[in-house]
Order: structure tokens, then sequence, then C-alpha cells
């Protein structure tokens, strides 16, 4: 069961960054507009998605878990500073502490690693095997 529980975590962190990136690429101009509006140089939009896509599908998948976990959870909080900051808004607040709790997920998963079921776990296995075949 616990195999299990990694796969649907990953799944569960990763989709929100996955389809908020691919959400970015329908709405650019807006997200972009938003972006320099709260300091941040529109130019970096491209990096943001790149970064939910590409960083939300690798934690799907469980590859290069714990360095793109690290790098999402640091994503998480910064956006949290930078975006909701507002705590006179209390939906700005609950975004705050929804992105604060994402990091705290993605530094679980950057301590545990991948778990068994992962693009992770099958390279370690592979490099095992073969470690062992030229002994």
């Amino acid at each position: 069961m616990n195999k299990v529980n990694q796969v649907v975590a990953r799944v569960f962190l990763g989709h929100i960054f996955l389809l908020a990136g691919l959400s970015k690429i329908g709405a650019y101009a807006g997200i972009q507009g938003y972006m320099e509006a709260m300091g941040v140089p529109g130019y970096l939009l491209p990096l943001v998605i790149l970064l939910e896509i590409g960083g939300g599908l690798a934690v799907i998948a469980g590859f290069q878990t714990r360095l793109i976990a690290y790098a999402l959870a640091a994503f998480s909080v910064i956006s949290a500073a930078i975006f909701h900051s507002n705590f006179g808004d209390q939906t700005q607040m609950i975004m705050f502490m929804k992105n604060f709790a994402i990091a705290g997920g993605f530094l679980l998963l950057a301590g545990y690693g991948a778990g068994a079921y992962s693009v992770d776990n099958l390279l370690a296995n592979r490099r095992s095997g073969l470690k062992a075949a030229h002994s």
C-alpha cells in the first residue's frame, strides 16, 4: 500500500503544476501582464511554464525527483511570497498557506525519494544490476 501511496502523492503534487503550466500557455499575455504588475519580469514566463510542465511531469513519473522536488518547493515558497502575501484578503492568505503546504509535501518527497514505482527507482535498479554484472 505504501508504494501506491507514493505514486498517488506524486500525481497529486505534480498535476497541480502540470495543469498550471498548461493553463499559462492559453492565457500567456494575461499572465505575463499579471507578473509584471507584481514586479516580476514578464520574460520569465517561459521559464515558469517550463518548470511547471516539466517539473510536474517529472514528479508524476518519479524522474530526478529529489532535485525537482527541491526546485518546486522553492518555487512554491517564492510565488507565495510574491503573489499571495496580501493577508488582508482571506483568499490570498489561503493561497499563501496552500503554497507552503505544497512546499512541505515536496520537501518530504525530496527527503524520501520517489518510491518503488518510479523512473528513479528503475534507473537505480539498472545501475546496480550493471555494477553487479561487472563485479
